[in-house]
C-alpha cells in the first residue's frame, strides 16, 4: 500500500518528544516541524496530533505549523477545514474538584498541577511519595460520579470525563476529508493512547506502540518519519500492509 493513502495520526509527549522534568520544559528537536509539513503536504492534508496537551499549547510547540488536532485527549477537536469542537460542558471537571487539588497540592512539594479547559492533570516526578495521596485525593472526588476517571500516564495521573478518549477522535478525523477513505495509522507511547490505537485497528489500519516499535525512544520515531516524508519527492513510496 503507498504511503500517500494513509493518514497518520500522532502523540506528542513521548512519541514525537521526550519526556521532560515538566510539561513546560519539553525540547522541540530541529527539523521536526519541516518533517511535520513534508508530511502533511505528502499525505494532502491527512496528518493530524492526538494528544493530552491543551489544543493552545499543540500549536506553541509545532508553531509556526498549525494541523488537525485533537488536544485534551479529544475533548477539543481542529479539523482539517480549521473548525473547532468542543465536547459538552458536562465533560468539564468541576471547578470544586479543581480547588481541593490545588490545596491539596500545596502540601506536596514538587507537585505540579496542570489546568486544561475540560480535565486537569498532577505531575509528580519531583516527589514520587506524593503519587498515594493524589490517587487517593483523586479516587475521593469520583467516588459518588462514574462519568469521570482517574486517567493514568508517566508520573502524573489526571481526570478526564469518560466520554473523551482519543479513539473518538481519530474515528471522527477519519469520517472527514482529507482522511476519509485513507488507512489509518497512529503511533503512541502510553495507556493515554490505547483508545487510539484500538480505534485505528478497527478502521482497517495500524496502531503502533513506540515501547514496542521503536524501543521506547521519540529519537527513532522522529527518524522514522523524517525518512517516509523524504519518499514524498516523486519516487515511488511504499507501507507495509
Amino acid at each position: 500500500m503507498r504511503a500517500r493513502d494513509w493518514a497518520i495520526f500522532l502523540d506528542l509527549d513521548g512519541t514525537l518528544l521526550d519526556l521532560a522534568a515538566s510539561p513546560e520544559s519539553v525540547f522541540v528537536p530541529k527539523h521536526l516541524v519541516e518533517t511535520l509539513a513534508l508530511l502533511r503536504r505528502g499525505l494532502s492534508g491527512a496528518l493530524a496530533i492526538l494528544s493530552g496537551r491543551p489544543l493552545r499549547t499543540i500549536d506553541r510547540l509545532l508553531h509556526p505549523l498549525l494541523l488537525a488536532a485533537a488536544g485534551e485527549h479529544g475533548a477539543v477537536l481542529r479539523c482539517a477545514d480549521g473548525a473547532i469542537v468542543e465536547t459538552e460542558s458536562e465533560t468539564v471537571v468541576p471547578a470544586g474538584w479543581r480547588a481541593a487539588i490545588h490545596e491539596a497540592a500545596e502540601e506536596w512539594p514538587g507537585v505540579l498541577v496542570e489546568e486544561k479547559s475540560h480535565g486537569i492533570a498532577i505531575h509528580y516526578r519531583h516527589n514520587l511519595p506524593a503519587a498515594l495521596p493524589i490517587m487517593t485525593l483523586l479516587e475521593a472526588l469520583i467516588a459518588e460520579r462514574d462519568d469521570f476517571q482517574v486517567l493514568p500516564a508517566v508520573m502524573a495521573r489526571e481526570l478526564r470525563h469518560r466520554t473523551v478518549n482519543k479513539g473518538k477522535a481519530l474515528t471522527t478525523l477519519m469520517a472527514q476529508q482529507p482522511f476519509c477513505g485513507r488507512r489509518p495509522l497512529f503511533i503512541g507511547d502510553d495507556v493515554t493512547d490505547e483508545d487510539a490505537i484500538a480505534a485505528a485497528t478497527h478502521l482497517g489500519g495500524l496502531g503502533l506502540r513506540v515501547p514496542e516499535v521503536f524501543a521506547g525512544e521519540p529519537v527513532r520515531v522522529r527518524a522514522w518519519l523524517a525518512e517516509l516524508a523524504g519518499t514524498f519527492d516523486g519516487t515511488p513510496d511504499q507501507m507495509g500492509e
